[in-house]
């Protein structure tokens, strides 16, 4: 193996880790306006439920049915704002209950991605791409990104500590103005590692791979 192939042994002594606070990310669904108006009826404003921890984004009243070929997911949670493109954001165990193979991707990544129909009280959409499993990422605001020394699209380790602790790898960032530091990852990448709600997880600013980072 040739020496720049080999893995880079961190100390966690020598890098100081940044702290931020986990968002687990159940299944829920981003609407267009048009989707919006076929599903819920015309003219239909999205009801406000309860602000989400990232600026200007909330939780709908509004609910749907998910429908894959295998089976249905009911009460799934609509977000607002409206968005520009329909996404379906679902854990690999919902993909396995309803039947499709959604890729993993950044959010707003869809194309190419699974179809899946969508089911409101005044009717149903089918989309032809738009489900997608969410790769985990962290939110920052760009002041925070400039004092971590941090851009948009960069990748960072992460560890969670505690009895299943675990490092992950590739998470990406999300710097910008209307971002407010956070880790989001979804339901199964939770209840695999025993994270909740508030849990606080270590983000590592290193390049390359790592062969060690216990303490």
């Amino acid at each position: 193996m040739a020496t720049n192939e080999l893995p880079t042994r961190v100390n966690p002594d020598e890098i100081t880790p940044i702290p931020i606070t986990v968002g687990i990310s159940a299944r829920h669904v981003h609407l267009t306006t048009e989707h919006v108006g076929i599903l819920f009826g015309t003219g239909h404003v999205l009801t406000r439920f309860r602000d989400l921890s990232q600026p200007d984004q909330f939780a709908c009243e509004e609910m749907v049915t998910v429908v894959g070929p295998k089976g249905v997911i009911e009460k799934v949670r609509v977000l607002g704002p409206e968005r520009k493109n329909t996404q379906v954001e679902l854990s690999i165990s919902d993909c396995f209950k309803i039947g499709i193979k959604a890729p993993l991707r950044d959010s707003g990544d869809i194309k190419g991605s699974a179809s899946v129909t969508i089911v409101g009280p005044a009717g149903s959409v089918t989309i032809d791409e738009g489900a997608i499993i969410a790769a985990r990422h962290i939110h920052m605001h760009s002041t925070d990104a400039e004092k971590f020394g941090l851009e948009d699209g960069d990748r960072l380790y992460v560890r969670a500590k505690g009895p299943r602790g675990i490092i992950f790898g590739d998470v990406l960032v999300r710097a910008g103005e209307k971002h407010k530091l956070e880790m989001h990852i979804d339901t199964d990448e939770g209840n695999a590692v025993g994270l909740r709600n508030g849990d606080v997880v270590y983000a590592y600013k290193i390049r390359g791979h790592i062969s060690e980072l216990v303490k």
